[in-house]
């Protein structure tokens, strides 16, 4: 139940929020750098774990998340993408994530997290990026300027309900 990490990456501390993930050697496009391992629990048992653990999870499903369970397995299952307004790092399917664009040694690995879930949250950005969004939500994936830049690039979850949506 843990996640996995390429070898080309490492947490350390980041100027963006506290621990982030960096490249330490070159990672191509295309390139798988971490996938998401934890328990699969419904949004009830989401909210009392985030009270004790903090947010930990990834959304698959309206109700659905795959997270820790434990503090030990939260240490280990913690990503540390941060998030940026202009990402290196997408989503693919529900856990898998990969490089947008190569990735240089030194560079911090980043997702855009309107790409991730659809839930009651917000958040200054220190993202620093020239296309700043200022403040991120769990809504933001309803904006049409993220939908027409990230089409295709949305978690399966996410992309069912834009095809809903549009439909």
């Amino acid at each position: 139940m843990t996640t996995w990490f390429s070898e080309k990456v490492e947490k350390r501390g980041s100027e963006i929020e506290g621990r982030g993930l960096f490249c330490v050697a070159s990672i191509q496009a295309g390139e798988t750098v971490v996938v998401k391992g934890g328990h699969v629990f419904d949004r009830k048992t989401r909210d009392a774990l985030a009270k004790r653990l903090g947010p930990a999870e990834i959304q698959i499903d309206d109700h659905l998340f795959i997270g820790p369970v434990t503090q030990e397995e939260r240490e280990a299952s913690m990503m540390c993408l941060n998030h940026s307004c202009d990402p290196n790092v997408q989503i693919v399917g529900q856990i898998t994530f990969r490089a947008m664009r190569e990735i240089d040694p030194g560079e911090e690995l980043t997702f855009d997290y309107a790409t991730g879930d659809d839930d009651d949250w917000e958040m200054e950005c220190a993202c620093g990026a020239s296309c700043c969004r200022g403040r991120v939500t769990g809504r933001d994936w309803k904006l049409p300027e993220l939908q027409r830049r990230y089409a295709g690039k949305f978690s399966d979850y996410l992309q069912r309900r834009l095809t809903t949506q549009s439909a």
